[in-house]
């Protein structure tokens, strides 16, 4: 049984305000399989072809991919199924790594308008895939001081190119801030736990020390959405992951990701992804004919 996305934790190392990790084609990383955290994050994979699978969009790529996360999106690791020899170098950074106003400066103008793009997930392509993986790879051998500044240029030339696309990835991301982190882990566990059954909204209240009406108006403010609403996005987009497998019928994959209606998911699965589960299924397998 596939597990629901777990809550990956990251804390930069001593001196640094975000994070910078290379990896080669035989790394193990320790990341959680299918996972999400509050930080944006920029992949470079140097070549190969594999799958992104970004919250309930799955799309391929060829000859190595860049792309830029905005926070909360769950997502699988994008080099499982690239066999070719590679490198993978992942930047993750909260948005306010260099302060809670900096981003609000006028000369971040255009950066600030790439991580508003990035929160459905951006793929770059062309000239600048290449020469962003270029620099990404030399900036593991400069000081501190300079690999932010190499940092903030390549972010400027992502937010002033045009050689992107937009992913429109969605899903069941969550909107979370320092204060809120430990709640949000809490209600998330929770419904990580038990959306394959029956998931309480009295529990999950309690769970925060909150009465029901105080818990429904907190997580609405918090994530623009209602706790149900939340719920029934977290199973479909595991039934998108499931749909995958040719060898499960749609009923079994209603059950498995805790639906007990068939006619109830075929109605959610399409007021979220815009498809029925069999025309979803038939998009997958256009994807990789």
């Amino acid at each position: 049984m596939k597990k629901a996305a777990a809550l990956e934790k990251i804390e930069p190392v001593f001196g640094n305000s975000f994070t910078l990790r290379q990896y080669g084609e035989d790394h193990d990383c320790n990341r959680p399989h299918w996972h999400f955290h509050p930080e944006y994050e920029i992949v470079y994979i140097s070549n190969g072809r594999g799958k992104r699978h970004i919250g309930d969009h799955i799309s391929y790529f060829e000859e190595g991919d860049l792309i830029f996360l905005g926070p909360n999106l769950p997502h699988f690791g994008f080099t499982e199924e690239v066999f070719e020899e590679h490198v993978e170098i992942v930047v993750q950074m909260k948005e306010d790594f260099l302060g809670q106003d900096f981003l609000n400066k006028p000369e971040m103008a255009a950066i600030r308008q790439l991580f508003q793009r990035s929160r459905q997930g951006l793929s770059f392509s062309g000239k600048l895939k290449q020469e962003v993986g270029q620099r990404l790879q030399r900036m593991e051998h400069m000081n501190n001081f300079d690999r932010l500044m190499a940092l903030l240029s390549i972010l400027q030339d992502m937010a002033q190119s045009k050689e992107y696309e937009t992913l429109n990835a969605s899903g069941f991301a969550l909107e979370v801030n320092a204060q809120d982190q430990d709640r949000i882990e809490a209600i998330y566990g929770y419904v990580q736990d038990n959306f394959q059954e029956e998931v309480s909204l009295d529990k999950a209240a309690q769970l925060i020390s909150m009465t029901v009406p105080a818990f429904c108006r907190y997580f609405k403010k918090l994530t623009r959405k209602t706790f149900s609403q939340f719920v029934n996005e977290f199973r479909i987009a595991h039934a998108c992951r499931l749909l995958g497998d040719e060898s499960q019928t749609i009923a079994s994959v209603s059950f498995e990701s805790g639906f007990n209606n068939l006619s109830h998911f075929n109605r959610q699965f399409k007021q979220i992804t815009g498809l029925s589960p069999r025309d979803y299924r038939k998009s997958l397998k256009k994807l990789v004919s």
